[in-house]
């Protein structure tokens, strides 16, 4: 072990990654969807293609499995944007190799502050345009019987699709290894940390809002007088009862509950909301 000026712990038998290591994270990205569970959407997949780095970095077995549960965490994002984020996280693992002060943590925080904002730039570009692009142009010319159209739909997409996912991963990994050092060596590790944090929750109060769904169906009638409960909980505060729903599914994690446990136990409460009418 050596240390340098700045007292920061430096392993030098660590050994540094190559272009041939970030095209095997390149590779298994594609695998990305295969992987994909309703617990943890993506995590599984993007474990699966930092293992080639996690093997390189960390020697010991403690270490790899470590770094392998830390890739784990709830992950989701587009698919061709995700090498991005891989690329990053390669070059943090590679610090926290180096440098065991690292606050590995932040490996996850800055995951979890990128995925978002990305998946929105990714969905747009991606899905909304240049599938929809290359979809015309393909299907008006196999509507004509012309064996061009579904691959020139595949060639439109995927040279985009492609070039993202590579010089993604690439400028990732590149990003990470110049700025990390001077991130750490000036004391601006904190407040990046606490900026992706706030992000990150940023991010999942606007999922919280867009991708929760729980409405009260039942209406409360005296005479003429018809009042929707629903309306009413709006007026207090929009999105009430998915914010309540969440708080309540995320404490139920904290107490050690099973994802597969709480999502039959929603299951069963929307099947008895509807039956009974009240959802």
């Amino acid at each position: 072990m050596t240390t340098r000026s700045d007292s920061i712990a430096i392993n030098p038998a660590v050994e540094k990654i190559t272009k041939k290591d970030l095209m095997k994270v390149f590779w298994r990205a594609f695998m990305l969807p295969c992987f994909m569970s309703m617990d943890r959407m993506q995590a599984s997949g993007f474990a699966y293609a930092m293992i080639p780095i996690i093997k390189k970095l960390y020697k010991s077995k403690d270490k790899v499995s470590e770094s392998c549960l830390r890739h784990f965490e709830v992950f989701n994002t587009t698919y061709a944007v995700a090498p991005f984020i891989m690329g990053i996280a390669t070059a943090m693992e590679e610090q926290a190799a180096k440098d065991e002060t690292f606050d590995v943590s932040m490996i996850n925080t800055v995951k979890v502050a990128l995925m978002g904002p990305l998946a929105g730039i990714g969905d747009t570009f991606f899905w909304g345009t240049f599938r929809i692009i290359a979809a015309g142009i393909g299907t008006s010319l196999a509507l004509q019987g012309n064996v061009l159209g579904p691959i020139l739909f595949l060639v439109l997409y995927n040279i985009p699709h492609f070039a993202v996912r590579y010089f993604g991963l690439m400028i990732g990994y590149k990003t990470g290894t110049q700025s990390l050092e001077k991130l750490i060596s000036t004391g601006l590790i904190t407040k990046a940390s606490k900026v992706a944090s706030v992000m990150g929750l940023t991010v999942i109060g606007g999922m919280i809002a867009s991708m929760v769904k729980l409405e009260i169906a039942a209406v409360f009638q005296s005479g003429q007088t018809t009042l929707k409960i629903q309306d009413v909980l709006n007026q207090v505060c929009p999105c009430l009862l998915p914010l309540a729903a969440t708080f309540f599914i995320y404490y139920l994690l904290k107490k050690g509950v099973k994802p597969g446990y709480i999502m039959l136990g929603v299951l069963a409460f929307g099947i008895a909301g509807k039956f009974l009418k009240i959802l």
